[in-house]
């Protein structure tokens, strides 16, 4: 399948990486000239346009890091809308608020284009490993058409609703997953402090009920667990800007529906603080930070 893939960045690099070698052949767009040299020695074809690289495509997917982005790459006079041809699905899996991804896939399907919203959850090492999960808004019968490309990058596929119900799978998620890496943090500094090896801490917090995924895969404490961000430097994963970026969706989201969130609006401010101390760059584990600067 002829494929453009546009965002070649952590996550996006690797999930057009994967479709390569899935066998599909991959038309690449990207502003970074690295990311772009990368995909090339991946076996993608570079395209010198957002245009560009939607035309002739039997499928577009995005991967973008904001709203702003992704109105720019679909809406603009020569983005992604100006040059596919009609009929061929477009897939978002950006992490944006579910208004913007109803917007787009309006826009798409007055031209003729079906559009599914799918970001993803996994992380770097999921987008690598092509073990990803996404999370779909689209009607039945485009998740079933999209289903052989989304297995390229990923292990599973789950159809949330019609459009945008995979924002709001995705905001949810990341709401959940930016307090849990707080509590694990914070548990681990804890442990520490009060002069428990933390080898043994998180051997007992993984085979007990505090177990989550902050623990087990993404653990924030340095030598934990081996491919974790935090045993290279916090490099390498998910930022504590996107994962800020992600927890001001959500709470703007809760907001429209007039729910509170409490813990998610607490983890805002420590990510926002985590930022505003020039640690926004590193991966979001990074937070144990805040517990003492020694790691």
């Amino acid at each position: 399948m002829r494929i453009g893939f546009i965002g070649l960045g952590h996550m996006g690099g690797p999930m057009a990486a994967n479709l390569l070698k899935a066998g599909h052949a991959v038309t690449a767009f990207d502003l970074s000239a690295p990311s772009l040299e990368a995909a090339k020695a991946a076996g993608a074809t570079l395209a010198t346009s957002l245009r560009a690289a939607a035309e002739n495509a039997e499928v577009v997917i995005t991967m973008l890091p904001a709203a702003a982005h992704v109105k720019a790459v679909y809406l603009n006079d020569d983005g992604v809308l100006a040059g596919v041809s009609k009929g061929v699905p477009l897939i978002d899996s950006s992490t944006i608020d579910p208004a913007t991804a109803r917007l787009i896939s309006d826009a798409a399907h007055k031209q003729g284009n079906p559009f599914a919203d799918a970001p993803v959850s996994g992380g770097v090492v999921g987008a690598q490993a092509g073990t990803l999960t996404f999370m779909v808004g689209a009607d039945e019968s485009l998740f079933e058409t999209l289903r052989p490309v989304f297995s390229s990058m990923g292990k599973n596929m789950v159809r949330c609703g019609e459009t945008g119900t995979g924002q709001i799978a995705k905001l949810c998620n990341n709401l959940l997953l930016g307090i849990s890496m707080i509590g694990v943090a914070e548990a681990m500094k804890l442990g520490e402090n009060l002069g428990i090896d933390p080898t043994k801490l998180a051997s007992i917090i993984n085979t007990s009920t505090g177990r989550c995924w902050s623990s087990d895969t993404c653990n924030p404490y340095p030598g934990i667990v081996e491919t974790a961000p935090a045993s290279r430097g916090y490099s390498g994963g998910f930022g504590a800007d996107l994962m800020l970026k992600d927890l001001g969706l959500a709470v703007d989201a809760a907001r429209s529906v007039r729910q509170p969130v409490f813990l998610g609006a607490l983890a805002q401010q420590l990510y926002q603080s985590m930022s505003q101390q020039g640690l926004g760059g590193i991966d979001f584990s990074g937070i144990i930070k805040l517990y003492g600067d020694e790691n």
